[in-house]
């Protein structure tokens, strides 16, 4: 078994990416809107980090409650999301864009956790 077979997921590199987009996009955003700011990093960084902890679980029912957790996360995430856009400090293009990012992180983690089930 590979120590870290988290790095071949492509759902992994997938909320790599999607941070990093997160991270880009949420510099632009004004300081008095950290608590968002904030909150929104954390969510999408705990998708990632689900991923990568519950890969090292020695079970696929332990993994799954990872992955299970990675999806609250990448949902919170796409909350976080529209409460910006209500505010109006992303476009709904922008919006509409990480949207379909996160819906279909959401969706390669529903596959993942389908497949650890079945497993």
């Amino acid at each position: 078994m590979k120590i870290f077979r988290f790095l071949d997921f492509k759902v992994y590199k997938d909320a790599k990416a999607f941070y990093n987009q997160i991270i880009e996009l949420t510099n632009t955003i004004p300081r008095k809107f950290d608590y968002l700011v904030l909150q929104l990093r954390r969510s999408v960084l705990s998708v990632i980090l689900n991923i990568a902890e519950g890969s090292a679980k020695k079970s696929d029912k332990d993994f799954n409650r990872y992955i299970e957790n990675s999806l609250g996360s990448i949902n919170e995430s796409v909350a976080c999301l529209e409460i910006i856009l209500e505010h109006n400090l992303i476009t709904k293009e922008e919006f509409q864009e990480l949207f379909l990012q996160a819906e279909e992180i959401a969706k390669q983690l529903g596959g993942l956790s389908k497949k650890l089930k079945s497993g």
